[in-house]
């Protein structure tokens, strides 16, 4: 197969865990007799800085032309203290998300073995939990009519949906639901806010069709708590744009953490993979930054375009590393000098030869001895 990746690493700790990504496709194109081409763009505060823009026309031209777009985080710290700036990072991302009309957000949620003691909950609540979560991602808050009295003493911010809007990613939530556990939970506020009364309208009136899922519902505020006490009861969860960017970062807490949660966000003529934490300014260049969740976010465009053994091939690598313990320190208490290069030349290095030993992948990627 032939695939043009339009590849947006953006800021902070974004370019080096992008680059284990790529690195981690080049592989697979390789393995499997692909060819996969790669075409770079600035967004975010790394664009602000070179064009005073952060979604500069030429970057959305890469990604209108490419086949799919792989993303790495946005975000420097400057601008959090800087509440009167006028352009910022993030804003680059979500004029991509309208641009593009990525409107569905989809989140795995899954409890590795291997990890389990790295999470702050106890193993007997979180062991299983294999969860997916559908956040809107086009419309919301984050989109709606904001405004800033002339005094700058009052302001607000309008969380508008229309039917139109709920229908269409509700759809993919009931289809997704139906190949899994057939459990549907769609989390709001319903008691007291007037668009998330449409979103349950509307739920209720789509359910008929699917009539061998299950639906319920959790108020936002319970659900959060629910998430952390007895994340297994949940299936697929589906939101709207900010509960389900809140939702999503909390659940980093089941798996042990947020370099393990990828995400594909995806509309009805382009699809993009991105990993769901920021740019985490202050690990850049450091060599840290947990690279895991870039590539699963790169075995979900695998997966989307129908490289399902591929997909399976990296999926199992990433098993690998995180059993022999070939993990950057937010997850490694055996080794100390694993750098995120290092995990993404492992996961490389097992795609090229997926039957050697544990014990020589281990010597080889801890810089031991070499085995006879």
């Amino acid at each position: 197969m032939k695939l043009h990746i339009a590849v947006l690493p953006g800021d902070g700790i974004g370019p080096e865990v992008t680059a284990q990504a790529v690195k981690v496709l080049k592989a697979i194109a390789m393995e499997f007799g692909h060819i996969f081409t790669f075409e770079y763009g600035l967004i975010g505060g790394a664009a602000i800085k070179k064009t005073g823009t952060a979604l500069p026309e030429e970057t959305l031209s890469i990604c209108k032309k490419a086949d799919t777009i792989l993303f790495g985080a946005i975000g420097e710290s400057k601008y959090n203290f800087d509440p009167d700036a006028k352009v910022r990072p993030e804003q680059g991302l979500l004029k991509l998300r309208k641009e593009l009309d990525l409107f569905a957000n989809i989140r795995p949620v899954i409890a590795y073995e291997d990890l389990l003691n790295h999470s702050p909950l106890k193993n007997k609540c979180i062991k299983d939990t294999d969860i997916i979560i559908y956040r809107e991602l086009s419309a919301g808050i984050y989109y709606g009519a904001k405004t800033l009295s002339e005094d700058g003493q009052s302001a607000s911010d309008i969380c508008q949906y229309n039917r139109f809007e709920i229908e269409r990613i509700a759809h993919l939530a009931f289809k997704a639901a139906q190949s899994r556990k057939r459990k549907l939970t769609l989390v709001d506020k319903a008691n007291v806010l007037e668009s998330s009364r449409l979103w349950r309208k509307v739920l209720l009136e789509i359910a008929p069709q699917y009539p061998n899922v299950t639906l319920d519902f959790y108020y936002i505020d319970n659900a959060a708590m629910q998430l952390i006490l007895n994340p297994r009861q949940f299936d697929v969860i589906l939101t709207e744009n900010m509960f389900g960017d809140i939702l999503s970062e909390e659940a980093s807490v089941i798996v042990g953490s947020i370099g393990l949660l990828a995400s594909a966000s995806l509309g009805p003529k382009y699809a993009m993979f991105e990993p769901i934490h920021g740019a985490y300014s202050k690990a850049t260049d450091k060599g840290i930054a947990n690279p895991i969740a870039s590539i699963l976010s790169a075995t979900m465009l695998l997966d989307h375009f129908g490289l399902l053994d591929e997909a399976a091939l990296v999926r199992k690598a990433i098993d690998k590393s995180l059993k022999l313990h070939i993990t950057t320190p937010d997850l490694n208490t055996k080794y100390d000098n694993i750098s995120t290069s290092k995990v993404g030349d492992f996961i490389e290095d097992f795609i090229n030869h997926p039957e050697e030993t544990n014990l020589n992948f281990k010597n080889i990627h801890l810089g031991q001895s070499t085995i006879i």
